[in-house]
């Protein structure tokens, strides 16, 4: 009697706790979270259906066949296997993990293309770089650098290619797609798009270390109006960004938030071995990106050196 008090005692106790639980990953702002968010839930209604079905069978079985007052010798008549009930109790597994597993191989064909309602605009690409303990955010595009947090159009695909200048970490924004992967020496492709403008959270999820619980960034998603004034504010204040500067990025420790004009892509590229993403080669950086970084570079050579940051 007091076992079955102590059980409900704790179950009032705990639906509270989670009722307070912000899961971000079941509220999503972008097409890739929402695809996501969707897969989670079908999981949780598939095994929510199982457990029920389980718990019936376990309960008529304990209610069905439990011990009645029988001689003390009694035993029980000897009853061969049933092929039908061990043919359904192998075709309903095989059957849910197939399910499972078309569900997971189409969602996951969607997260690593660009959104199909947004197939037709010209994805951004920003490269997301993490050092110890922070994010530099490059935009070839439009020659900007920031750090620790990153601007974005709404309504417009993004290609963040990510890598790590130390130790791997993972870049995570829960509202806007999946986690992925950030190494050193090769470049992988995380695909997403905001659908309203807002402020999202986006930390490494990969324990990387000392400074590991502090490694956030914010998603700032804007209008592509608000967006275009972002840039050309940035560049009629920011300050170019130079190399002595961006080495002093890299060592170890927690920044605040900086903004640059130009990027490091110029003096310091990324990998150039790239990971297959979205069914065509993401690795080798096209034309237009190369000569961008031959001219960043060039124009970074010429000018006089100075320390600067937002």
């Amino acid at each position: 009697m007091r076992k079955k008090w102590f059980l409900a005692l704790l179950g009032v106790l705990i639906v509270p706790m989670l009722s307070g639980c912000n899961l971000l990953v079941l509220n999503p702002q972008g097409p890739a979270a929402a695809t996501q968010a969707k897969v989670i839930i079908t999981s949780i209604v598939t095994m929510a259906f199982i457990l029920l079905v389980v718990y019936c069978l376990f309960i008529f079985m304990l209610v069905k066949y439990r011990a009645s007052k029988q001689e003390p010798g009694y035993k029980p008549p000897h009853i061969e296997g049933s092929k039908v009930l061990e043919t359904i109790w192998i075709v309903i597994p095989v059957l849910i993990v197939t399910f499972l597993s078309i569900v997971t191989i189409k969602s996951t064909s969607d997260v690593e293309a660009t959104p199909k309602s947004l197939k037709d605009e010209k994805p951004l690409i920003i490269y997301a770089a993490s050092s110890n303990w922070k994010w530099h955010f490059s935009y070839p595009e439009e020659d900007i650098e920031t750090v620790n947090y990153v601007n974005i159009p709404t309504n417009r695909p993004v290609e963040f290619k990510l890598y790590s200048f130390n130790t791997m970490t993972s870049f995570w924004v829960p509202q806007l797609a999946g986690q992925k992967y950030a190494m050193a020496n090769m470049v992988n492709t995380l695909h997403l798009a905001a659908d309203h403008p807002g402020s999202y959270f986006g930390r490494n999820s990969n324990f990387s270390g000392a400074g590991f619980a502090e490694m956030e960034f914010e998603v700032q998603a804007m209008s592509k109006k608000d967006y275009a004034k972002w840039v050309s504010d940035v560049h009629a204040t920011a300050k170019p960004l130079k190399e002595k500067e961006f080495n002093k990025l890299l060592e170890d420790g927690h920044l605040g938030r900086k903004t640059y004009t130009g990027t490091h892509l110029g003096f310091n590229p990324a990998p150039m071995s790239h990971q297959h993403s979205g069914g065509h080669e993401q690795g080798d950086m096209t034309k237009e990106e190369m000569n961008h970084h031959k001219n960043d570079k060039e124009k970074h050579e010429d000018m006089p050196g100075m320390e600067h940051g937002e």
